[in-house]
């Protein structure tokens, strides 16, 4: 009798051991269920200003809870501190937005850590005139063009668009460089200047100030004119794109991917809602003022382009600033594994 008791005892504790591994099995499953319907968190780095603005919606989207992916969003003031942040050892951006010969040179700095994933933002320069004697690049001609980001890619465009029309700079025009957007946006508003080559949203910031300034010429137009002019084909004016951590890229490519989903709807939304748009740029930090961003959305060139179009624009555009300046690229061109999805 004492034998069967122990064998009844033992088959009941057996069994309630099965069933609490089981119930711990099932609590794992359900984890693991959990786990995988849990968004990936992004760290995600947006620089002031039209390469920004593109993804105003999206941090909306993010602030409210309802995008894929959970992002940690930065907007960085100026480039330094996206290469400081995305360069970071321990803890290194995933995704930003960057000038496009950001781009490259983070690639050869990082020896192909980074990859460009898609193009954001096509040209944001005009020239500004108080007056109407420029209607084109041949107005040009003996005039005092002043105009800002000397040593960088404003300047290599500008010299590229007056060369394919003839011009030599600092000959047939003479361009005086200033420091600051915001402070040559005020001299041209104030009519020290009269004409002045800018990016926008300062563009705005100098027509708000003074409703008589004109937008002479849209250089974006002028890129394109001047790259048939050189025998270089037609190619559309690249400044911003979306980089990506090559590592991060492989490693969750279905956060990637939801990512570039959700920044082409981003895109779509604030070109075709810029009220609300600027809205979400000035309570973002992407625009000081919802007023000057809704005025400069529509100059800003705001674009999603990706695969084999990407490659061909960014590689047109990287060539001839290659040939301008090799180090405004990184002192190389790119290789074909820059091109993420290519």
């Amino acid at each position: 009798m004492m034998k069967q008791t122990k064998r009844i005892t033992a088959l009941m504790l057996a069994l309630a051991m099965l069933f609490v591994l089981a119930a711990c099995t099932g609590n794992d499953d359900t984890a693991d269920t959990t786990g995988g319907s849990e968004k990936t968190t992004v760290s995600v780095a947006a620089l002031m200003g039209p390469t920004g603005v593109g993804m105003s919606k999206l941090m909306d989207d993010d602030a409210n809870g309802t995008s894929a992916n959970d992002y940690d969003f930065t907007v960085a003031t100026s480039p330094d501190q996206i290469v400081a942040a995305i360069s970071n050892a321990t803890d290194p951006l995933d995704i930003a937005a960057c000038p496009i010969n950001l781009a490259s040179t983070l690639y050869k700095k990082t020896n192909g850590a980074i990859q460009i994933a898609a193009i954001n933002t096509l040209g944001v320069l005009y020239i500004l005139e108080n007056g109407n004697t420029v209607n084109s690049i041949s107005d040009l001609k003996g005039k005092t063009l002043y105009a800002t980001g000397q040593g960088s890619t404003p300047e290599y465009i500008l010299n590229y668009i007056l060369k394919a029309n003839g011009l030599t700079p600092g000959e047939d025009v003479t361009i005086n460089y200033v420091a600051e957007h915001a402070e040559l946006a005020t001299m041209i508003a104030t009519g020290k200047v009269d004409l002045a080559m800018l990016p926008e949203p300062n563009v705005t910031s100098a027509r708000v100030q003074n409703s008589d300034l004109r937008i002479a010429l849209d250089m974006t137009g002028e890129w394109g004119k001047a790259t048939l002019l050189s025998g270089d084909g037609e190619s559309e004016l690249v400044q911003g794109c979306i980089i990506v951590r090559r590592e991060f890229a492989e490693n969750n490519s279905e956060a990637l991917a939801a990512f570039l989903e959700e920044y082409k709807a981003s895109v779509d939304y604030v070109n075709s809602n810029e009220e609300d748009a600027s809205v979400l740029c000035e309570t973002y930090g992407i625009i000081p003022k919802a007023a000057v961003a809704k005025m400069a959305i529509p100059n800003c060139n705001i674009t999603f382009v990706e695969g084999a179009e990407m490659k061909a624009l960014a590689q047109s555009n990287l060539q001839i600033l290659f040939d301008a300046a090799p180090s405004s690229i990184g002192g190389a061109m790119p290789a074909d594994d820059f091109y993420y999805g290519c």
